[in-house]
């Protein structure tokens, strides 16, 4: 049967009708994307598609208390003044409560000090005195003490910025371009660490395996925390720190001074030529006093290349309370130094794993001959010491203190320092092996070789 095929004025069904606009709509779509299309090559260079991007989140303005910008890290230049800014604390010691702040300053300008205090966006000015430190060793330069008390309407300041004396009361007059945080704001009686080493300074170190095994030793021995003044060092050294900062083991303190003075190597000025002790060590030294006052319950001012070692128990955990114990509390604890010269090596294949021959650096345990001390000259020494009972430090000793130090008697704990050392000097002094230090490489082997892997690949 033929179908049927309407004519022209025949009406669309509504069946008919759907399928036209089935067809009809896609169509449209079709043409109207071909036109973009087409729009979009005519005008291909001027054509800019609109994106939305997210909106960048507003950085955090830097602190400004009292509208003047804050440096957390020393050093800071007084202004028109040769003195030179480390950090500040609040001394809760004396009768009156006061700021101190640690400073470098040359020795032979006279000047007056203030304070200007920052209080709850308020400054306050208040007249400073300062103390130059005894021990410069004849430099130009010394560490400083500038304190100011405290006045009724400023107890609790967040900043402080030192200034020369000005002839206006509130200090205006002054160009103040930063401040310094105010530390130690609170006394406490619990710290979060039990022994912290403070090490100054570090300059252009390369001595990568004695890092390590420095750090490994003082973890062995109970160390929580180092805190390093650091100058310059090379790259493989700086990974190497950056490993233990990781770890919250290691606090960088950038020690920049030679941006600003002419600074010595050494100590001795007709020696090392320079306006400052040593790279700035002795005020390093006692910022790192302060800086930890609260914050550990003893601090041990050494070089990365002294250890001090109890002789018959295991660590400082062990050692420092039986010294409170047999010095009644004393408030410093002196550790004889004994040299190992690095020209006197023992090369056991035991102690010197493959892996540590692809660093620099010393392997401390190739050292076990000590030369034997003089004990009828002065020898040197470092110290452990409750900082809370400190004033002013030096490099071998203590200045100022609460209590005296005492010299630890060398059968129960001494210092074992690898250095090199003039062959006039050893060869006339008697040659002891020691090979305490290698009872802890058990520990100390395994620990240095997993650091070495993890921190550069070795």
């Amino acid at each position: 049967m033929d179908a049927h095929i309407p004519s022209r004025s025949e009406p669309v069904s509504s069946k008919q009708f759907a399928f036209l606009r089935t067809l009809f709509i896609p169509l449209i779509i079709f043409v109207f994307l071909y036109f973009i299309q087409w729009l979009t090559r005519e005008n291909g260079n001027n054509y800019k598609p609109i994106v939305l991007y997210p909106l960048p989140k507003k950085k955090p303005s830097p602190s400004m208390p009292c509208g003047v910008p804050v440096q957390n890290d020393p050093i800071i230049k007084v202004n028109n003044l040769k003195t030179y800014l480390v950090g500040s604390y609040v001394e809760h010691r004396q009768e009156v409560k006061m700021i101190k702040t640690i400073a470098i300053v040359l020795r032979s300008e006279t000047t007056k000090y203030n304070c200007l205090l920052c209080c709850s966006g308020q400054t306050t000015s208040v007249p400073a005195m300062y103390n130059i430190h005894s021990d410069h060793f004849g430099f130009e330069y010394g560490t400083a003490d500038i304190t100011c008390q405290l006045p009724e309407n400023c107890e609790t300041p967040t900043h402080v910025a030192i200034t020369s004396r000005s002839s206006n009361k509130d200090g205006s007059s002054q160009d103040i371009h930063t401040f310094q945080p105010v530390r130690n704001q609170q006394k406490q009686e619990v710290f979060p660490y039990e022994f912290t080493v403070c090490i100054s300074v570090m300059y252009d170190y390369d001595n990568v395996l004695e890092l390590v095994q420095a750090m490994e030793m003082f973890k062995i021995l109970g160390v929580q925390k180092v805190a390093i003044y650091k100058t310059s060092c090379l790259p493989k050294t700086q990974k190497v720190l950056d490993y233990y900062i990781k770890q919250n083991f290691v606090e960088l303190i950038p020690w920049k001074v030679n941006s600003y003075i002419k600074v010595s190597r050494g100590w001795q000025k007709s020696v090392s030529s320079g306006e400052l002790h040593y790279y700035g060590q002795i005020a390093a030294l006692n910022d790192c006093v302060y800086r930890y006052m609260y914050q550990t319950r003893y601090v041990a001012l050494q070089d990365l290349d002294e250890i001090i070692l109890p002789m018959n128990l295991k660590n400082w955990t062990e050692l420092l309370p039986e010294l409170e114990r047999k010095y009644n509390q004393i408030g410093g604890f002196e550790f004889e130094n004994n040299y190992f010269p690095l020209s006197i090596t023992d090369s056991s294949p035991k102690y010197s794993p493959d892996s540590w021959k692809k660093v620099t650096g010393v392997n401390i345990l190739q050292h076990i001959i000590r030369i034997s001390n003089d004990p009828t000259k002065f020898n040197n020494f470092k110290v452990i010491v409750n900082p809370r009972l400190v004033f002013q430090t030096t490099v071998h000793g203590l200045l100022q203190t609460v209590r005296n130090s005492v010299r630890v008697d060398p059968h129960i704990a001494r210092m074992y320092h690898m250095r090199s050392i003039p062959r006039e000097i050893w060869v006339t002094r008697s040659q002891i092996q020691d090979t305490h230090l290698r009872d802890y490489a058990d520990s100390l082997i395994p620990a240095v070789s997993e650091v070495l892997r993890q921190a550069l690949g070795i």
